[in-house]
């Protein structure tokens, strides 16, 4: 049975490098960092003192009321903020899209951090204690939150859903989307991914698993240095990234924007480990070659691969190992970079981020950069074209992006190129 397509028709982001799409990729082509001191707790006590902070966000500026302000965590918000955006940019609103054939699908990976935090506080507080924990501290902190807003939102009767698979769960909520769409179950879906967990407890608690860089407190914008070999671990960062979904069919007549097509879709397991990948990148690799079965696509028809490129030893040097095992003698020749970077780590929705970058170099013909990257790590195998320092103008048809997650959660998304708007 020949597959559905899928179409690609609206984009929308808040970020630590742009509040819009377009903000944000006009910022990762000239290599801006978004990586700065931590403002939305006092982190002085931490040993970790920055963090890819969405800026200068008011809620109320997307039309999120009031009301609604005070029953949604962070997380949500952002991701509501970014799902308005792509609706419209889609040139659906509330009143046109179908609600029963419209689903969501967002990522997310911690939930509602800040609200656990004030809970625990109050619990813990000998002049408060149990009576005293706000009353919608478990609805705000649950990770179906932001898919749940959504939906509300909009009042969509559809399927709305939440991947939580760590690093991976903005690129598996695509890629379910993608699924659902070809399954005929609906016909537009809203995907993407989110996550606010710049709080003082998440980032103390990544600090002693020794996950996240110590050494960028005092030059935050060279703190993630991707497949360099002074590396020493990821910059937590928030933020989220939507996209619109929806049947090329279905575009066509309506007549919408088509950005890119969702071409294909992997997803693997390493079975391996809770929070180091597989070594030899065997897992990974999987997902990849998945994806490009799915797309029926051969490996050398990828233009450009956005990296996981997390900035930590063991992710960066499996990720590469893997990248090779899949692209073969290819692999010297593709485009690759890390946008993380610039954005940092923005964990359950990185990967929805990074499928708007890519979805954006097709669109632009550019590859963006991997910033600091002085020197390649060669004896740990890093070894490839990772674009460094400056972004470079290429014909770009295909794109992947990977998602290499805790717990060997491994995923890639592929966008490819179609004959423009209808």
């Amino acid at each position: 049975m020949e597959k559905r397509r899928i179409a690609v028709t609206g984009l929308g982001a808040v970020s630590p490098v742009g509040n819009s799409a377009g903000e944000a990729w006009n910022a990762v082509k000239n290599g801006i960092s978004g990586i700065d001191r931590i403002t939305l707790f006092d982190a002085a006590r931490c040993p970790v003192q920055i963090a890819g902070e969405v800026k200068q966000f008011n809620a109320l500026d997307y039309g999120i009321e009031k009301p609604l302000l005070r029953k949604t965590a962070r997380f949500s918000q952002l991701a509501l903020a970014a799902g308005i955006q792509a609706v419209k940019d889609s040139g659906y609103d509330a009143q046109s899209l179908q609600k029963e054939r419209t689903g969501v699908c967002i990522g997310n990976c911690l939930g509602g951090m800040e609200a656990i935090d004030e809970g625990y506080r109050k619990f813990l507080n000998p002049s408060a204690g149990p009576s005293r924990i706000p009353p919608l501290t478990i609805p705000l902190a649950i990770t179906n939150q932001a898919a749940a807003s959504i939906s509300i939102f909009f009042a969509l009767h559809g399927p709305s859903l939440t991947a939580g698979t760590a690093c991976s769960s903005g690129t598996d909520a695509i890629g379910t989307a993608l699924d659902m769409i070809r399954s005929g179950r609906i016909d537009v879906c809203i995907a993407g991914g989110t996550e606010s967990a710049v709080t003082e407890f998440a980032v103390a608690s990544l600090a002693q698993l020794q996950a996240l860089t110590l050494s960028g407190n005092e030059n935050p914008k060279k703190a993630s240095r991707p497949f360099d070999i002074s590396r020493s671990g990821f910059v937590l960062s928030e933020g989220a990234a939507v996209l619109v979904l929806e049947e090329y069919g279905h575009a066509q007549r309506r007549g919408a924007k088509i950005y890119a097509e969702c071409a294909g879709y992997g997803q693997s397991c390493d079975a391996y480990h809770i929070t180091s990948p597989c070594p030899d990148g065997s897992g990974a690799a999987a997902a990849v070659e998945n994806a490009l079965h799915d797309a029926g696509l051969h490996p050398s028809s990828i233009d450009y691969y956005n990296a996981h490129g997390t900035s930590t030893v063991p992710n960066d040097s499996a990720e590469s190992k893997m990248i090779k095992s899949v692209f073969k003698s290819y692999a010297q020749h593709m485009s690759i970079s890390s946008t993380k970077s610039m954005t940092g780590h923005l964990v359950g929705a990185a990967g929805a981020l990074e499928a708007i970058f890519c979805i954006q170099a097709i669109q632009d013909g550019f590859v963006p950069p991997t910033i600091n990257l002085e020197h390649p790590d060669i004896e740990g195998g890093c070894d490839l074209n990772y674009t460094p320092h400056t972004g470079v103008r290429r014909k770009i048809k295909a794109a992947a992006s990977a998602s290499l997650g805790f717990g060997g959660h491994n995923s890639c998304i592929i966008f490819t190129s179609c004959c423009g708007n209808a």
